[in-house]
């Protein structure tokens, strides 16, 4: 039996992914922001032992104090899983810094404010898995999302250079790089082939959790797509409408 810890639990592949881990037997302690979706997807967890709390991610000064409780809650902590974020209103974040700031807040700074404790914690154990959702936004400004894009991207330079600071503590940190997936997060969002489900989706990711992937595109078709859209060139990519517009 594992003990495993998800932050942004209430999200729907992280509730997914709650339920893979009950199914198992592994022990949850979730934490997220909506007390009644948290007392659901716990809910959803039943047969497992689950504790929960409840936490807005955005007091960065409260983080330290949320991990340093969930791992009280646990006793240890084998599995740790980040799975919050928000695209936010990426032409309000063009007009003014403070509509841009949460969406930086959300996406990078709180994730790293929860990082720093639960990697010293790991490393003092010399053992455990952290896995960070990111998103392929993060790869490539585009005009349609590129704050967001810069927070993700932001949060993967911290987390390639955390998972070679944990190396020699036997720690993984598995970076999961979604597509954008059929969820209440994109519901304003046109619906195209390349959408992934949260079922599907949850199951990728526990799996390159399980197998302590550095990186992990999901769904896995998005690792030939994005090296095409790094690699256009500046010049030709803001002339395709289906990369550049809105």
């Amino acid at each position: 039996m594992q003990s495993v810890l998800i932050f942004g639990a209430t999200s729907a592949v992280a509730a997914e992914a709650a339920e893979i881990f009950a199914r198992r037997g592994d022990r949850l302690h979730l934490v997220g922001r909506n007390p009644d979706k948290l007392a659901d997807v716990a809910r959803r967890c039943r047969g497992a032992e689950v504790t929960t709390t409840h936490a807005d991610f955005t007091d960065l000064d409260a983080n330290e104090r949320i991990v340093k409780d969930a791992v009280a809650a646990l006793g240890r902590v084998d599995v740790a899983l980040i799975a919050h974020g928000d695209l936010g209103d990426q032409l309000a974040s063009e007009r003014a810094f403070t509509d841009a700031e949460p969406i930086l807040r959300v996406n990078f700074t709180s994730v790293v404010s929860l990082l720093v404790p639960l990697a010293n914690h790991m490393e003092a154990a010399r053992a455990g898995r952290i896995a960070v959702i990111t998103s392929v936004a993060g790869e490539r400004g585009r005009p349609r999302n590129y704050t967001y894009g810069a927070a993700k991207g932001a949060l993967n330079v911290y987390l390639q250079g955390l998972r070679t600071r944990l190396y020699a503590s036997g720690v993984s940190v598995t970076t999961l790089k979604l597509g954008p997936v059929d969820s209440p997060m994109t519901r304003d969002h046109a619906k195209h082939a390349l959408f992934g489900k949260p079922e599907a989706v949850a199951r990728s990711i526990v799996r390159a959790i399980d197998a302590r992937v550095p990186e992990a595109y999901v769904p896995s078709f998005w690792r030939v797509i994005m090296p095409i859209v790094r690699s256009t060139p500046e010049r030709l990519f803001q002339r395709l409408p289906f990369l550049s517009g809105r």
